[in-house]
């Protein structure tokens, strides 16, 4: 499984999770959020950054024009788009996007299944709440363009290999504090998603 840590605010976090195997990088864009960065921090961040590691600009409530800007100017490579758009919206992004699916049943994790999606559990506030998913919806399901997201952590994602998911996506899940990785929890998270 791919994984994605997300949440990124400084650099020796950024080096932390490459080091130990992290495919993907994601940088909150979000000012409401806890783990909320600028684009320039975060393309400060980015530039010292090697090749071949996705940057994940993570969006609420914006713009497709905004997303774009913000996705240049930071360095970032990938949109994803945390809030219910319609198809319209990302041809208007006019840059490679990831959708998300805020799931409260069974149905909601069956959309757009000709599609790479995230999907994550529905919760009223915006990211990182740490609320997890019924893992039973995804019996039978083929799991082989979701990356998951929400309420992981390195006790419990060794148990998601069985259904072949894309990838896996943890923020809080992995965490100090908030904003701030435990560089044991990200290492043994990846370590893991990989057994």
């Amino acid at each position: 499984m791919r994984v994605k840590i997300c949440g990124i605010t400084n650099l020796e976090d950024a080096f932390i999770a490459i080091n130990a195997g992290a495919h993907a990088l994601g940088f909150v864009f979000y000012p409401e959020s806890p783990r909320y960065i600028s684009p320039k921090n975060a393309q400060e961040i980015i530039a010292k950054l090697p090749p071949f590691v996705e940057k994940v600009a993570l969006f609420v409530n914006e713009t497709p024009e905004n997303i774009r800007s913000i996705c240049l100017e930071s360095g970032c490579t990938l949109a994803q788009v945390h809030f219910d758009v319609d198809d319209d919206f990302f041809s208007h992004v006019n840059f490679p996007t990831l959708r998300v699916v805020r799931a409260q049943k069974r149905e909601d994790i069956l959309k757009y299944a000709d599609e790479y999606r995230l999907i994550d559990a529905y919760c009223e506030v915006y990211g990182g709440s740490g609320k997890r998913l019924n893992i039973e919806w995804f019996e039978g399901v083929d799991c082989s363009k979701i990356i998951l997201a929400g309420g992981l952590d390195p006790t419990n994602v060794a148990s998601l290999i069985s259904y072949g998911f894309y990838g896996v996506d943890v923020s809080s899940g992995v965490e100090a504090s908030k904003g701030k990785k435990d560089p044991q929890k990200v290492i043994d998270f990846i370590k893991q998603a990989n057994s």
